[in-house]
């Protein structure tokens, strides 16, 4: 059976997953993008860049984990791109037509990810065994179509913060490892909210990395 993890999610000490403002030009909000240095001198990083070099010390080791055993992931459309409303004005009002992911033609997932949204579209089958299949139902309806993708192995929830919160809540995640980067946000969006402890999640493991404290939860 596949389990349901989150990994490699950063928030700052203040407990935000992203910082105030989000858009094209700050996907994270303002100030989220240092949420993620612990990950760049990682050697993992320089690996997927195809960069030599980087460091294999704890931090290197929590990214790698992250991918390992992945057979599908689920994202909320604010991970797949700043776009909001119906897919056909963005593209009508954008230069490089439709808007296919931050990644370029070659995104690093190499499986099938399931994109949740509001608004219908057809999927976008890009290079390297990346298709993105976009989820009108409901983050039920798109695990259902991860694990059908993921044929036995787990299936990943991407983010953002708002996807994470409602799996976490509809008691739909086994495992979630978060990286608390040593960053002060003040704002944004924050990760935890309601009663984790009553929803049945425990400390299964913590660990100081080079950049960033890694830390653990299980759902009992």
């Amino acid at each position: 059976m596949s389990r349901v993890r989150v990994h490699n999610f950063s928030l700052s000490i203040d407990g935000y997953g992203a910082g105030p403002g989000q858009g094209l030009a700050e996907p994270l909000g303002a100030g989220g993008e240092e949420l993620h240095g612990w990950i760049f001198p990682t050697a993992y990083w320089h690996e997927r860049s195809g960069e030599p070099g980087g460091s294999t010390g704890r931090d290197d080791a929590w990214l790698r984990a992250g991918d390992e055993g992945i057979g599908a992931t689920v994202m909320g459309r604010n991970m797949f791109g700043p776009v909001r409303g119906p897919w056909e004005a963005w593209d009508a009002a954008g230069d490089a037509g439709p808007w296919r992911g931050w990644w370029g033609e070659r995104p690093p997932f190499g499986h099938e990810v399931f994109v949740l949204t509001h608004h219908a579209r057809d999927p976008e089958v890009m290079e390297g065994g990346t298709t993105f299949h976009f989820v009108t139902d409901g983050i039920r309806a798109a695990l259902e179509a991860a694990r059908g993708a993921a044929n036995g192995a787990d299936i990943r929830i991407g983010g953002g913060v708002h996807t994470v919160r409602e799996a976490v809540a509809t008691g739909l995640v086994d495992e979630l490892h978060v990286a608390i980067a040593p960053v002060l946000l003040g704002g944004g969006e924050r990760l935890f909210t309601g009663n984790w402890a009553e929803d049945g999640y425990r400390l299964a493991a913590s660990e100081q990395g080079e950049g960033a404290m890694h830390v653990r939860l299980a759902r009992s």
